[in-house]
């Protein structure tokens, strides 16, 4: 059994770019979250109004008019706590979106681990309950300290094989897709030999001492799954 983040959470996801909004709508869906999505900066200010989402995930260059407008509107009447999207040579707009009332910002290209860190970081400086302790049987995996026990016993993991643990344990009993699992753990972008999962997931074994009958099984030509 797996403690997730609180399904009430509600996130607005506002970017123009549909592979991006493919990619965190997919993530936050599985991270347990009610997903809206805003296309532009008016749609987006409409939808915060309406539906006062606990977090929103901002693009700052959006038709309309843009994230920083946005948030600048928005932090009159609601306090939603606000991450920006940027490109990494957009300083000057990062400090004007923290200057204007965003919690947070993370630079393109990103890898959606690192995007749900600072949610749940966001999220309890806004008293938000988010959920840090997964277990499954006899594993134990705390995503605030990146500590994983097994049998009570502390094992060392790569931060890459921590990342694909926890998108296991996220998803007990599930089969996850090589797509799925590459999107989550290695990045939308990713254009790199997709075998490298079969590497990590024989690495994860053995560090978990997961021997046959396996809890980590392969679902030939699908991808994976935890099971019990």
């Amino acid at each position: 059994m797996s403690k997730q983040v609180n399904k009430q959470c509600t996130v607005l996801l506002v970017d123009d770019e549909p592979q991006i909004v493919e990619f965190l709508q997919m993530g936050f869906s599985y991270e347990g979250f009610h997903v809206l999505v805003a296309t532009n900066g008016p749609d987006a200010l409409h939808m915060i109004t309406e539906h006062q989402p606990d977090i929103v995930i901002l693009d700052i260059m959006l038709p309309g008019f843009d994230g920083l407008t946005v948030t600048r509107l928005a932090r009159r009447t609601h306090d939603s706590a606000i991450i920006m999207l940027t490109a990494k040579d957009e300083v000057d707009d990062m400090v004007e979106g923290l200057d204007v009332g965003a919690d947070d910002y993370v630079t393109k290209p990103f890898v959606f681990k690192e995007l749900m860190a600072r949610v749940r970081a966001v999220l309890r400086r806004h008293g938000k309950v988010v959920g840090d302790e997964l277990t499954f049987q006899h594993i134990s995996l705390n995503r605030s300290t990146r500590l994983v026990s097994v049998d009570s016993e502390v094992i060392e993991l790569t931060p890459r094989e921590f990342d694909l643990l926890e998108l296991f344990m996220m998803h007990p009993n599930q089969v996850l897709t090589r797509d799925i699992i590459l999107s989550r753990v290695w990045g939308y972008d990713y254009t790199g030999d997709d075998n490298i999962i079969e590497v990590y997931v024989r690495h994860l074994r053995e560090k978990l001492h997961d021997m046959p009958p396996r809890l980590l099984q392969t679902v030939r030509g699908v991808g994976y799954s935890l099971r019990g």
